[in-house]
């Protein structure tokens, strides 16, 4: 009865902003078509475009749907750019609950009243959103803060709306057409899992934490300290920073800040935090930002709000750094020839097409001015035409892209003609080097070697018992007629991976074994130059070794 209930609210509210080709989309809201008639504002609301009225729907609905909203505009690969836009401009501002609330919610998170946990706490709260609302509040050291209060009764709230979404993605995938392409189920999941992440204050501090950690030495971006003693799952409590909003460009003019040098710090912060420390705020819209101008000739960031804090996976973070470095360089075959390697695609897409699409999509932006090209929407648009060739492209990777968007939406806010190009190249090609590099391979090489030692005693046992089963005719293969076409095409190749698998992990675990002890008189960037020579002899034997099997 209840979802009923809702349900008939929500036709109502799509029906007042002239979203019924919504309601008639859905068979189970057809009954509900009358509401068009009855329902004030719909003919003056038919005027308007059609993302703006779902934005003032989602508004009108609630904060969960806000959220909602909010997390829908990251997913271009998947709705129209004008609805995306449109749906950007949500902003949390919803109307608080009371102070004395939120007052007796800490008192019950802290287990003490608020007056011995805290020298002075107003219940006028600084911001209100649509997970939590903010009050500013002084240790009993006298360091002032806020705390983050997560809204009462979230969780049950929020897996209420949730399960109906799920109800409503459901039906429009069962009977509207263009749910193939909009993917509601996969959407909503999606926003479950970010909105169940952001009620954890835990591990939003854990986030920030983090964060502050990667930047400790940094005069380009601060981050608030947690104060962890008052944090728990539903309160946080920060820091007290202020600054400049970084949308308030004239603001920013009036304190005589550089914007061109704020603009260039903003793109060269984004990709120190994917690349570098593959850990990035994925929620760095103007609202989460400030600029302190202290020093206008050399301006910092301070970032607020890390709920939606990301990272990729070991193996996509190494493909999706060598995508954007092979599209800095205009290579579309391997840009084509990574998006197989990484299993975006499937194995036997062909790599021709593919990467000629790539070149349809990155070309025309290299005619373009520098200062105009986008290098977000170049990746959306990549992605999108990869859905051609059945692209598997993870939650992560959008998020990265959305981000990206918004940190060259926000460079291009404060300096037009900013190059990105010109300044996202030459950062990324440093960090890879230095990723790359000897000394880098070496520290990585040490911190394994205690895993690799305390496993190779078990490795004379495995072999022996491998060996035993073999000999004894335990071990079978059973080959259908069906998989030697395929065994036959791909033996040549899985040949020449194993060659080069076997190879380098020689050459690991040799240089492990060397960089790990760091004896002798010649050792130079982790590796003894006798061991070099060494390491190098024994490769040859096992390359020609293997050659010949």
């Amino acid at each position: 009865m209840s979802q009923f209930l809702s349900l008939l609210r929500i036709s109502a509210i799509l029906a007042r902003y002239g979203l019924d080709d919504l309601l008639h989309a859905i068979h189970l809201y057809r009954p509900m078509g009358w509401l068009t008639r009855l329902v004030p504002g719909a003919r003056a609301n038919a005027e308007r475009p059609r993302g703006e009225r779902l934005r003032l729907a989602l508004q009108e609905m609630g904060p969960i749907y806000v959220k909602f909203g909010q997390i829908l505009s990251t997913r271009r690969d998947l709705i129209p750019r004008d609805v995306a836009e449109e749906l950007a401009l949500l902003q949390d501002r919803v109307p608080p609950f009371p102070g004395a609330q939120a007052r007796a919610m800490v008192e019950d998170a802290l287990g003490q009243p608020v007056a011995e946990a805290f020298s002075s706490f107003d219940e006028t709260p600084l911001a209100s959103a649509s997970i939590a609302q903010v009050h500013p509040a002084t240790l009993p050291d006298g360091t002032e803060v806020v705390v983050k209060v997560v809204r009462p009764n979230m969780e049950a709230s929020l897996r209420r709306d949730v399960d109906l979404l799920k109800s409503i993605a459901r039906l429009a995938e069962r009977y509207w057409h263009a749910a193939e392409h909009v993917h509601p189920s996969e959407l909503v999941r999606e926003f479950e899992t970010f909105l169940l992440d952001e009620l954890d204050m835990q591990r939003e501090a854990a986030n920030a934490s983090l964060l502050r950690r990667n930047f400790e030495h940094s005069k380009e971006l601060y981050i608030p300290a947690v104060y962890w003693p008052w944090c728990k799952q539903s309160i946080m409590v920060m820091e007290r920073v202020s600054g400049i909003p970084v949308g308030d460009t004239e603001a920013l003019r009036a304190a005589g800040v550089d914007l061109e040098k704020l603009a260039v710090m903003g793109v060269r912060l984004f990709y120190q935090q994917v690349f570098r420390d593959n850990l990035f705020h994925a929620d760095m819209h103007p609202g989460n930002i400030l600029v302190d101008a202290t020093d206008p000739a050399n301006p910092s960031y301070i970032a607020l709000d890390f709920g939606i804090v990301a990272s990729l996976t070991s193996k996509d973070l190494f493909y999706i750094s060598e995508n954007f470095l092979a599209l800095f360089r205009r290579d579309y075959r391997r840009v084509a020839q990574l998006h197989i390697d990484a299993g975006w695609v499937p194995a036997d897409t062909r790599i021709d097409e593919l990467e000629a699409a790539v070149r349809t999509v990155g070309e025309p932006n290299f005619t373009r001015p520098l200062n105009e090209v986008s290098f977000g929407e170049l990746l959306f648009k990549l992605f999108k035409v990869a859905r051609r060739f059945d692209l598997a492209i993870q939650p992560q990777l959008v998020m990265l892209q959305k981000t990206l968007l918004n940190i060259e939406g926000l460079g291009r806010e404060l300096h037009p003609s900013l190059d990105i190009w010109g300044v996202a190249k030459p950062e990324l090609e440093q960090i890879m080097r230095e990723k790359q590099g000897l000394e880098h391979v070496a520290r990585d090489l040490r911190e394994q070697l205690p895993l690799w030692l305390s496993q190779a005693p078990e490795l004379p046992v495995l072999i022996r018992d491998y060996l035993r089963r073999a000999a004894q005719g335990e071990l079978r293969t059973h080959i259908t007629s069906e998989d030697l076409a395929q065994l036959r095409a791909e033996h040549a190749s899985a040949h020449r991976r194993t060659l080069g698998v076997l190879t380098g992990g020689a050459v690991a675990i040799a240089g492990a074994l060397l960089t790990g002890l760091q004896t002798g008189p010649w050792f130079v960037a982790g590796l003894s130059a006798p061991g070099l020579g060494l390491l190098t002899l024994a490769t040859i034997i096992l390359l020609r070794s293997l050659g010949r099997s």
